[in-house]
């Protein structure tokens, strides 16, 4: 038996997972991130054991416990080099953690968790290469090369949002302009619906902003289906936009797998062909197969499964 965690800014969630890769207990806390690193490290220790109790698991029998968590990792030394989400500067993750749990404890980021999660029983099933995209707040990636998680000699690798998409376009949290992140999130497609908004004050797009009172990736895309044309526009640009990192992901590392996940996978086909299409038409190399572009299957299993295994 191995347990999973997935340490989000909002959320910890965490699993305990067969060898066959099934969750068979799952339950999550609040992160509260703004508390000391003591307290939020003792509450992850608790969810493990309140899962071990549950499942009548004795925690010195436990062949591991893996942590995903936002941030740079010191994978040898079991710290969180760096993580803007939750404030953190070279926090002794694992050792902290081993103080309730003393258990072999393995880190890593918590995108590249999801991408291994993906690989061994979602989307990518049964893909050697496969690479994640989350498109949420921001845009993460987790890269799987031959079966194995690739960040790097450092560990800081896979930061896919952060390479540049529009040179001198949008600021980015980075401190970068034209970032793939500010382009592709979701905060911005809803950057862009509150722009089309203002140039089109009569559209329905905007008449759903009013009675909704904000706009969120969901209200414009029903706006688009609905027949909104300035809702239309929004996403056919943001999906462009979409498909050009993608298409140069697809150019630098030929996976197997696409694997898009996020919120935004939820509309299924109606990212996934326009995406598809501008990726096989815009490759560097039209000869070869191109990889298969899917949305992701386990949603926020992902990054448990993934941690388990790490």
């Amino acid at each position: 038996m191995r347990i999973g965690i997935d340490l989000g800014g909002t959320n910890i969630a965490a699993g305990l997972v067969d060898e066959n890769m099934n969750i068979l207990c799952k339950g999550s806390v609040p992160t509260l991130a703004e508390r000391p690193f003591e307290d939020i490290v003792k509450d992850m220790g608790m969810l493990v054991l309140d899962l071990c109790k549950k499942m009548e698991v004795e925690p010195f029998g436990l062949t591991s416990v893996g942590i995903g968590a936002p941030g740079t990792p010191a994978k040898e030394k079991g710290e969180i080099l760096f993580s803007n989400n939750l404030n953190w500067h070279n926090a002794p993750l694992v050792k902290e953690l081993q103080k309730y749990v003393p258990v072999p404890v393995k880190l890593d980021n918590d995108a590249n968790a999801a991408a291994l999660g993906e690989v061994l029983a979602g989307a990518a099933r049964g893909s050697d290469s496969c690479i994640l995209v989350t498109l949420g707040t921001g845009v993460g990636g987790g890269i799987i090369l031959d079966g194995k998680v690739y960040d790097g000699i450092n560990h800081a690798g896979a930061e896919v949002g952060h390479t540049v998409l529009v040179s001198g376009g949008e600021p980015c949290s980075c401190g970068r302009r034209g970032c793939w992140e500010s382009y592709a999130s979701a905060t911005a497609l809803i950057r862009m619906g509150h722009a089309a908004c203002a140039a089109h004050p009569d559209s329905h797009l905007a008449e759903v902003k009013k009675e909704n009172g904000k706009l969120n990736g969901y209200l414009i895309f029903k706006a688009s289906e609905e027949g909104c044309e300035a809702a239309k526009q929004v996403i056919d640009q943001y999906l462009f936009y979409v498909a050009e990192g993608i298409t140069n992901l697809v150019n630098i590392f030929q996976p197997a797998s696409v694997v898009i996940g996020g919120g935004i996978c939820a509309q299924g086909e109606r990212i996934l062909g326009p995406i598809r299409s501008h990726v096989t038409g815009n490759v560097f190399c039209k000869q070869v197969s191109l990889p298969e572009i899917r949305c992701a299957e386990l949603g926020n299993d992902a990054g448990i499964i993934g941690a388990a295994f790490l």
